[in-house]
């Protein structure tokens, strides 16, 4: 007899998924008992870390990433983190163990009450099975939802119950499904966008996250060439699209509406590439464009197209279309943009400033490193002095959520084991998800936490000075030792306040093939432009 559980570990292997990131609590137990040995179980201690690492996995892999955690209190715990998946695109199967249906009537202990409405609207689906035998099916709609464009989570919330049931016959058929999106123009869109953008006088490219997600970030960089146009970072992308010290970069556009208006005055044609139109954050009162400025959106999140409040949408499949974009566009006859000149170096002082830092990294990480970022008052310092030149090089908390860089830095790395992580850390964000670290350890996931630590929430400071309101009581963060937390999670950890204290401990931190927390003491910064 085909039970419940074996049609589905059937199905998620079927579709290469064998990998489960987790919290488990009661109810969850009869899925995982005799626990399949072809597929890896990575424990966290805390939902919100779970979906976290599953995320970073999800991102960097490309792939969908299972989630397993503890009926409605579990949910909870994961929110913060599950709201920057949704805003990341990020596709997770997220499911929730149920009490026994001949009980949830009775609301128990541990009864996800009005499971389906829990995690909404942070997720794309969401369904309670109405019975054992729908079980399979939901799970084949849930991969294939989470995976359709836009990517993003869904969730599941299974009664315990279910799994040691029988197994409808016709569930074998899910197994070869395959659903599949390759969305590019059709001819007359595609002629009449070409010959937009072939008649502007003055374009420029603004390229979000959803680029490096569908690994087109070369096809940009030949549309940008054969455009030769400056081309923007959207504002506060949590991935890195473009090369940035690529001749057409300018940096990352600020996230206010009239400060994003004003660098874009004279370009008469705005193309924004998988991005929203647009994340801003502090508000500035003034026109969305500047004046003399059409725009044009190229996006795979109908929500996104629908929502922008200027500009003209195209919904589909981003890789195709960037490459039909650069294929049929006419090469301008005419200079390449000046590349915008390298920072000068800071002198060391102490405490050492980020932008020393930052530096320090830069000269030491070796090609093709990946960068996970939550030092969030430097984040466009990171961007000036770290160069950022491949696909999938630069992951940031795409809904601000504190809490994300640690564990997405642990499954960034589990997806990438050929490339470093480093995951930059501000004081005020590590203790969001420091039980990351354990995960790290555990697994001997080589990942090396970098902690920027000032003593305070930087960004807070900045925005109690935008929004008048001084003598703000909690911003401060003094005594916190961070190579002790790191040590008891079993996490080698240093402190490192000088440079070369810096390149001897990220030196032996890589030579150990294990993760490591450096701890380095910072001087605030108001880091330029603000996130």
């Amino acid at each position: 007899m085909k039970t419940v559980r074996n049609v589905t570990y059937e199905l998620l292997r079927r579709n290469g998924i064998n990998k489960m990131f987790g919290n488990p609590g009661s109810n969850e137990l009869p899925f995982l008992k005799n626990f399949p040995k072809d597929f890896d179980y990575v424990l966290a201690l805390h939902e919100g870390v779970a979906v976290g690492i599953a995320d970073g996995y999800a991102r960097a892999s490309g792939k969908p990433a299972l989630v397993n955690i503890h009926s409605a209190a579990g949910t909870g715990n994961a929110m913060g983190a599950l709201a920057n998946a949704w805003s990341g695109h990020s596709p997770l199967i997220i499911t929730a163990g149920q009490q026994t249906r001949a009980m949830v009537a009775l609301e128990p202990l541990l009864t996800n009450i009005d499971a389906a409405t829990l995690p909404r609207p942070l997720v794309k689906w969401s369904r309670e099975p109405a019975s054992a035998q729908e079980v399979p099916h939901a799970f084949s709609r849930a991969l294939h939802t989470a995976t359709a464009d836009a990517p993003g989570p869904v969730y599941l919330s299974i009664p315990y119950d279910d799994w040691d049931k029988r197994a409808d016959e016709s569930s074998s058929s899910l197994l070869k499904r395959r659903v599949s999106n390759a969305r590019a123009l059709p001819e007359e869109a595609l002629l009449g966008l070409v010959q937009r953008l072939d008649a502007a006088v003055n374009p420029v490219l603004i390229l979000g996250a959803d680029v490096d997600a569908a690994n087109a970030n070369e096809a940009a960089v030949e549309l940008a060439e054969k455009l030769k146009c400056p081309v923007w970072a959207a504002p506060s992308s949590p991935r890195c699209a473009f090369p940035t010290r690529h001749a057409c970069f300018r940096g990352m556009l600020p996230a206010g509406i009239a400060s994003l208006s004003h660098l874009l005055a004279g370009h008469d044609l705005v193309i924004v590439i998988g991005a929203p139109v647009f994340r801003y954050h502090q508000f500035e009162a003034g026109p969305f464009l500047p004046k003399g400025s059409e725009l044009i959106l190229i996006s795979c999140d109908q929500q996104e197209a629908a929502r922008a409040p200027v500009g003209d949408a195209w919904i589909g499949d981003i890789h195709p279309i960037l490459n039909q974009l650069a294929r049929h566009v006419t090469c301008r006859d005419q200079a390449m943009p000046d590349a915008l000149p390298v920072p000068a170096a800071v002198p060391p002082s102490q405490p050492l400033k980020p932008e020393s830092v930052f530096d320090l990294i830069n000269s030491v990480a070796p090609p093709r490193s990946i960068f996970v970022n939550e030092s969030t008052s430097t984040i466009p310092a990171l961007w000036q002095r770290i160069n950022m030149a491949t696909q999938g090089s630069y992951y940031l908390a795409a809904a601000g959520g504190l809490g994300f860089a640690m564990p997405a830095g642990v499954g960034i790395q589990l997806a990438s084991p050929d490339r470093q992580v480093f995951v930059i850390v501000g004081d005020g964000s590590a203790n969001y998800s420091i039980q990351a670290l354990w995960t790290a350890a555990h697994y001997a996931i080589p990942v090396i936490f970098i902690v920027m630590r000032n003593g305070t929430y930087g960004a807070l400071r900045w925005f109690a000075d935008v929004l008048d309101a001084t003598d703000i009581p909690g911003l401060n963060l003094p005594d916190i030792d961070f190579t002790a937390l790191a040590e008891g999670y079993g996490v080698q950890a240093s402190r490192a306040n000088t440079p070369e204290q810096i390149r001897t401990a990220i030196s032996q931190a890589r030579a150990s093939g294990k993760p490591a927390l450096i701890e380095v003491e910072t001087g605030w910064t108001d880091g330029g432009e603000k996130p």
